[in-house]
């Protein structure tokens, strides 16, 4: 699949804004932490991925009725469902001048029901000519994500027979509708059943 960027200047996908808030101390710590035990960008990139998929508990996966959408907050909290997970990482690559996108698939059962829009990352490292998708949502049995930028290794390849999506486009911000989503639930069963359904 190609990967399309919504902007055309790579420096949007270095920006800060309300959710990558990669300027925030929380997120400049952390980041500080990790570069200085990886200081090449593939190493700092691949312990960013590994320590948001391991270190922050996909919420529910550990079952923490708690909604958080801002980095500085999934780092701080230490939970986050996989959008707010993709953000602390976009964050934290961001703070360190790795280009971070966000970007979306369409998961659904598998019958092809209870359809759900799916956040994860594609990072663009120094030297490296295209985008490589990273899901940093963390792994459990079934699931085994890892950092890569040849192959994907993503949580979940989309399955087309069960109208699965792979959306192409890379984005800046958060999309609107995810991230009204994060701001209006009232705690993460809520917010389950309000996630967009497609994009």
């Amino acid at each position: 699949m190609e990967l399309i960027q919504r902007e055309p200047e790579l420096s949007a996908y270095l920006a800060v804004d309300a959710a990558i808030d990669h300027e925030h101390p929380v997120v400049r710590e952390v980041a500080a932490r990790l570069r200085a035990e990886h200081p090449d960008a593939y190493a700092y990139a691949k312990a960013a991925f590994e320590f948001v998929r391991d270190a922050i508990p996909h919420s529910s996966d550990s079952g923490d009725p708690r909604v958080t959408w801002r980095a500085s907050d999934v780092l701080a909290r230490g939970t986050g469902i996989c959008h707010a997970k993709a953000h602390a990482l976009a964050a934290l690559l961001r703070a360190e001048g790795i280009p971070a996108a966000l970007c979306y698939q369409r998961l659904t059962d598998d019958d092809g029901s209870n359809p759900i829009v799916h956040g994860l990352i594609a990072v663009r490292l120094p030297d490296e000519a295209a985008w490589a998708r990273q899901d940093p949502r963390g792994n459990k049995p079934g699931v085994d994500a890892q950092f890569s930028l040849g192959a994907e290794r993503l949580a979940w390849p989309v399955r087309p027979e069960c109208s699965e999506v792979d959306y192409p486009v890379l984005y800046a911000e958060p999309h609107p509708a995810v991230l009204s989503a994060l701001h209006s639930a009232r705690d993460r069963p809520h917010l389950t059943r309000t996630l967009p359904t497609e994009l």
